[in-house]
């Protein structure tokens, strides 16, 4: 449990993440039903981008900042707008300063009738996060294992709504924990959306982790990925990928508007570029 988010908050993987949760939970508000968002990996919520953790690495500049300072095409703008709408929110409309990790623009983008269900298991960010949303009877937040998660709390009451596994990747076995908690949460709840982040590093590994979804008995899952250039051991994270187990049917498409302009805007050298495939079909 040593990785802290902070120096990484806002970055290319976040974009490419948030953009994708904020999409899937506009698309579970066309319905007027009740929805959870369950997040196992919650973080702290929400990320002071001047703190000296931040500042350190600047990642936030390579990513948010770029992205919210280029020209945007209405088309894309469009889908970027849940999104843009929860990072503007945490910053009152002004400067970026903040940036919201995933329970936090969740927690902007749900209704009344939703709830969000936060597990985090560093004792120091769960002591920020049960603070952060103190009171709040929409959010529960629990110290807690968040493969356990997938276990406890799946299915959630309101049989609607979105799991967000975003696991920190610092133990190199976290391919096969990631699929074993994927498979075994659709097992328990086959009609639920799931959104799982990982960084591209070992592409064999990546591979690997597709082909045991694939053999699952799991239908309709999609993968995206998006790189501002190469891998490199040496230098930040510039590349990463979301696997999603029922995607909303207009997901896809609407990603494939938004990835080549955030290919472009991010793009920092060779092997920058982005896909969207289906690993699994209905």
């Amino acid at each position: 449990m040593n990785y802290r988010h902070i120096y990484h908050a806002g970055n290319i993987g976040d974009v490419l993440k948030h953009v994708a949760l904020a999409l899937i939970i506009d698309y579970l508000k066309r319905k007027p039903a009740a929805f959870r968002v369950i997040d196992t990996h919650a973080g702290i919520g929400l990320y002071d981008l001047s703190s000296d953790e931040a500042h350190k690495t600047g990642e936030w500049q390579r990513g948010v900042g770029r992205v919210l300072d280029a020209q945007i095409p209405e088309r894309v703008r469009t889908v970027l707008a849940p999104w843009a709408e929860a990072v503007s929110a945490v910053n009152h409309g002004g400067p970026l300063a903040s940036y919201p990790g995933s329970p936090e623009i969740a927690r902007r983008l749900i209704r009344r009738q939703d709830r969000l269900t936060l597990t985090e298991l560093h004792p120091r960010d769960f002591e920020t996060l049960s603070a952060l949303y103190a009171g709040d009877i929409q959010v529960k937040t629990i110290e807690l294992d968040g493969w356990l998660a997938l276990k406890s709390f799946l299915p959630p009451k309101e049989r609607r709504g979105l799991v967000v596994i975003d696991p920190a990747f610092e133990d190199e076995r976290e391919f096969e924990t990631l699929a074993k908690g994927l498979i075994e949460g659709w097992k328990r709840w086959s009609s639920g959306i799931f959104l799982a982040w990982y960084p591209i590093k070992d592409r064999k590994a990546i591979d690997r982790f597709h082909s045991r979804l694939r053999d699952s008995g799991m239908r309709d899952v999609i993968a995206l990925e998006l790189s501002a250039g190469r891998p490199a051991s040496d230098k930040p994270m510039v590349s990463s990928g979301l696997v999603v187990v029922n995607p909303p049917w207009t997901f896809a498409a609407d990603m494939e508007t938004a990835l080549p302009f955030l290919g472009e805007t991010l793009r920092e050298g060779p092997g920058a570029g982005w896909k969207c495939v289906s690993i699994v079909d209905e």
